[in-house]
């Protein structure tokens, strides 16, 4: 089986340029159990087909899609499919050639010397690759991790009390770990990361996609949960949230039955991640550190094939006809479900009795047959709801029942497929009763049996083209409930409505019943388990198209993992290479951006710090600068916190105030003299801000600005969209435009833009005489890229003679028009401070820097004093060993007005005046002077 990564070099080669022969693999794809090496690779073969690049899937679940028991005689292990599991039945959603792996546990325990011939057994004839976790760690795992925390929170049901769930414990969550590790392990030994795709399934394996994707960064990765997913509310509970968020995060398709589903996930991303979600081109999409998780919503299906051979089984025949004997002039309305606390069975049988109570003239006419499913779980909750189904079906029986007639038929056994197939046939109405459930196919196989086959037609008695009918009962908390749209929803937890719609569905006329049947059987028919399998894998595809045109790297310890995602033109700003640039150039632009740049986005200080002033001041004195600051703020507020920078530029507002520096008049943007519509706006966001709690107005004098950041995030963003509708609706004729940043709505003139400014200070550089040669722009926010694409066109300017060097960066590891980015404003005072730096003919008059001095460092260390760092810097010489010169300084004087305590104290405080020397070492010889 060839692979495309591993394509053969001298295929290249034509002729006999290169007559070498084939060079054996060394290492085949496949690596099964340790020591044992499958050549189902090689390049040896000779099937004829080596140069065919095969697909491979790889399903990765919980549980294997196998049977296995112990033979009796020969005491050896027997395995067979497991023809009913889905996962099995979605291969034929696949291409015929595709070749499809899973992984995943056994049902059974395997002694650890069996566990390598087993392996080798079910990977030949079943393309299985077990994973044998050990037995602790397993029943930590599944029955306490995933049984007694996930499932029971992620079906709303909290731990309130010891009695009613287990508390968190934090060992069986690192089970939980350990366990998708191992899977992870096992995955790993059989993956080829360029070309193969990995899909996972459901809740047991939600950190695995850490674990694989620190492996590889571009493994291309799938993940479907066959379970609710609760709102932020209920899983906001969970002490791990953040970890199992990440490691979903790091799929890049994540896939769940209904919007719901999708819609409480999305939400948790949003109010504990900060992650903000938007549809793109019909996919919704979240935004992960360069990378987009795309969310996908599509219910599975029913194998199609699978039920109709069941129904054309002769046991089956026998089993219909065996059950109208036994419902002869009765109505069966049919109930399938598991025995447990969500399924709403002793709910289900309490509607029964209502309607019998309330129609007398049903008693005697109707049965429910209601087939319990063995317990998945074991506890006091499912031995409690077992108790309460019995007594209820007992009572009912009591009441409402006679010696030839009982309203409720319980089977609690196995029930064979063709037995539950014949229920379903013979069945009037089918209900699904569950208080919370993932999908629940029960609704779909009862429509598929509805419809039957000819074989079924004869054992039923019927003629093949006689109509078919059928009717549903299901609950509104059900994956299916969405999709099936002539069924009567009803909620479990209100009995008088569930007895109302039972008593509706069996005395429906047949006509309504048939159309109801035929829209069900059209989409359950079109939508089954292949469609579902062929879609999510053709989204996948889609998802990963540009894990190549990007580069990857990972970050993060542990189960904060992820990868950051960037083009291959973006790549983080060093400090060396614009300092280098700058100090060859001798007409420089500097366009900085505020808020998010040069002082961090949420700090509540709003205003700058000496540091910032002092640094841009430097800047600003420099002749070969022109630095300005451009920002959304008015400009009163910046005028009066940069009042020290007297060759500051600012433009205000978005450029539409903009003035040169402190003795220059502000200029007014000609483009938007008229604002009337500002008594349009105002009105409208006042309006959003009294419905809206954490909601308020920013007014500018050219411009109207709606914040939401302290708002419920979800309802934030509700109505910020919805008044972005309402506001271009109202100023469909006004000279504005309006705006949705960053927990914004924004409503400016229109021609006003950060853009436009950089371009008006650009175009009056380059009239005067004084074209730069070194262009910095620096933002973080969408507005900011209006101010990169306007720079980044100066290139191809005619007016210019000749191209300056252009530093277009932003704040954050994130796509942008800019070609270079930093981490945070720390690194951007930083870069600042490179730049004031090499500026030094004007660092002489520099006044002390906050954080850098004794003076200022007094107020942090409480201890440090000029003085002091005066008598180090005489005892450090050039080249002097910090160790050496600890055990010097430990012989000092201090003076320090309380004396060291410690070794450990002074070893701290010599690091932190060591660190102020070595700063203080890089200035110019002038200014050192003067800091001593």
């Amino acid at each position: 089986m060839a692979s495309r990564s591993c394509s053969n070099f001298f295929d290249l080669a034509s002729g006999d340029l290169l007559d070498i022969p084939h060079t054996p693999r060394v290492l085949p794809r496949v690596m099964t159990v340790p020591g044992i090496i499958s050549d189902v690779d090689g390049y040896g073969s000779t099937d004829g087909d080596s140069d065919v690049c095969h697909e491979r899937k790889i399903i990765v679940a919980n549980m294997l899609p196998l049977h296995a028991k112990r033979d009796a005689e020969s005491g050896k292990w027997c395995f067979s499919l497991d023809e009913d599991s889905p996962y099995l039945q979605l291969k034929d959603g696949f291409p015929p050639e595709t070749e499809v792996l899973y992984v995943g546990s056994l049902k059974v325990e395997i002694d650890a010397t069996e566990q390598d011939e087993v392996a080798q057994k079910l990977l030949d004839d079943f393309k299985c690759v077990p994973t044998f976790l050990p037995h602790e760690l397993q029943k930590k795992f599944y029955l306490g991790f995933c049984k007694q925390q996930l499932w029971p929170l992620f079906h709303y049901m909290l731990p309130m009390c010891p009695d009613h769930g287990d508390r968190f414990d934090r060992l069986v969550w690192q089970a939980y770990v350990s366990a998708n590790k191992i899977f992870a392990d096992k995955v790993m030994e059989i993956i080829n990361p360029e070309d193969d795709c990995v899909w996972i399934h459901d809740y047991h394996l939600m950190v695995l996609p850490t674990f694989l994707r620190k492996r590889s960064t571009r493994i291309r990765l799938g993940f479907f949960l066959h379970s609710p997913f609760p709102s932020s509310e209920i899983y906001r509970t969970l002490p791990v949230r953040d970890e199992i968020l990440r490691g979903l995060l790091n799929c890049d398709l994540i896939g769940f039955h209904t919007f719901d589903y999708a819609r409480h996930f999305l939400s948790c991303c949003s109010r504990m991640l900060g992650l903000d979600y938007e549809s793109k081109r019909g996919h919704i999409g979240l935004d992960y550190f360069g990378r987009t998780v795309y969310i996908k919503i599509l219910p599975v299906g029913v194998h199609m094939g699978r039920l109709e051979s069941v129904l054309n089984l002769a046991s089956t025949s026998a089993k219909i006809k065996e059950i109208q004997e036994q419902f002869k002039g009765k109505k069966v309305i049919l109930g399938v479900d598991d025995m447990d606390i969500f399924k709403g069975i002793s709910l289900k049988l309490l509607a029964l009795g209502q309607l019998l109570e309330h129609h007398t003239e049903l008693q005697g006419k109707i049965v429910l047959v209601q087939i319990v499913n063995p317990a998945r779980g074991s506890g006091k909750d499912v031995q409690e709801a077992k108790r309460e189904t019995y007594l209820t079906a007992r009572t009912i029986n009591e009441v409402y029942g006679s010696p030839n007639y009982e309203p409720v038929i319980l089977i609690d056994r196995h029930v064979p497929r063709w037995e539950k197939s014949a229920y379903y046939a013979v069945a009037e109405c089918c209900i699904v009763n569950a208080v919370r459930d993932g999908m629940n196919l029960v609704p779909y196989k009862y429509i598929v049996c509805r419809q039957g086959t000819p074989d079924m037609d004869k054992a039923m008695g019927r003629k093949s083209d006689s109509p078919r009918t059928s009717m549903l009962v299901v609950s509104e908390f059900i994956g299916c409930s969405p999709s099936l749209s002539g069924a009567i929803r009803v909620n479990p937890w209100d009995i008088d409505a569930v007895a109302e719609a039972l008593e509706s569905a069996i005395t429906m006329r047949d006509s309504e019943k048939q159309l109801r049947h035929e829209k069900h059987y059209r989409y359950v028919s079109s939508h089954d388990v292949a469609y579902w399998a062929r879609s999510f894998m053709q989204d996948l595809e889609r998802a990963c198209k540009d894990h190549y045109i990007k580069r990857c790297w990972g970050i993060g310890l542990g189960l904060r993992f992820r990868v950051i995602s960037l083009s291959y033109g973006f790549r983080k700003l060093s400090i060396e290479h614009i300092v280098s640039a700058y100090k060859r150039t001798n007409r420089r632009a500097i366009f900085l951006d505020y808020d998010g740049t040069i002082v961090p986005q949420n700090s509540i200080i709003k205003t700058p710090s000496p540091e910032v002033t002092s640094v841009l001041n430097v800047l600003c004195n420099d002749p070969k600068n022109t630095v300005f600051i451009v920002s959304g703020r008015g400009r009163d507020s910046l005028s009066e916190w940069f009042a020290p920078c007297e060759m500051l530029g600012i433009a205000a507002e978005h450029g539409y105030f903009l003035r040169w520096n402190q003795s220059s008049k502000w200029e007014t943007s000609p483009v938007a003299a008229d604002l009337d519509w500002k008594n349009i706006v105002e009105p409208v966001m006042r309006l959003y801000t009294e419905a809206t709690d954490g909601s308020n107005i920013e007014i500018k004098e050219s411009a109207l600005v709606w914040h939401h950041q302290d708002a419920d995030p979800d309802f934030g963003s509700c109505q910020s969209k919805e008044l972005v509708d309402h506001l271009e609706n109202v100023l469909a004729n006004e000279p504005a435009i309006v705006n949705r940043g960053n927990l914004i709505v924004e409503v400016k003139p229109q021609g006003v833009s950060k853009g436009l400014a950089a371009e008006k200070v650009l175009s009056r550089m380059v009239h005067s005489g004084n074209a730069p040669d070194f262009v910095m722009c620096i933002g973080d926010d969408r507005s900011d890229e209006d101010m990169f694409e306007s720079i980044l066109s100066t290139v191809s300017s005619p007016s210019l003679p000749a191209a300056p060097e252009i530093f277009a960066c932003t704040v954050g590891q994130k796509p942008s028009k800019a070609k270079y980015y930093l981490d945070d404003n720390t690194e951007v005072v930083k870069l600042l401070h490179g730049l004031a730096t090499a500026s030094s003919p004007k660092l002489r008059n520099l006044p002390h820097i906050q954080g850098f001095f004794p003076e200022k460092q007094e107020k942090s260390f409480g201890y440090c004093s000029s003085n002091l760092i005066r008598r180090m810097v005489g005892l450090c010489g050039c080249g002097s060993d910090p160790c050496e010169l600890l055990n010097r300084f430990a012989g000092l004087k201090l003076n320090l007005g309380e004396p060291v305590k410690d070794h450990i104290e002074l070893a701290i405080l010599f690091l932190c005046i060591w660190c102020q020397i070595l700063y203080l070492r890089q200035l110019p010889s002038g200014l050192y002077s003067s800091c001593l």
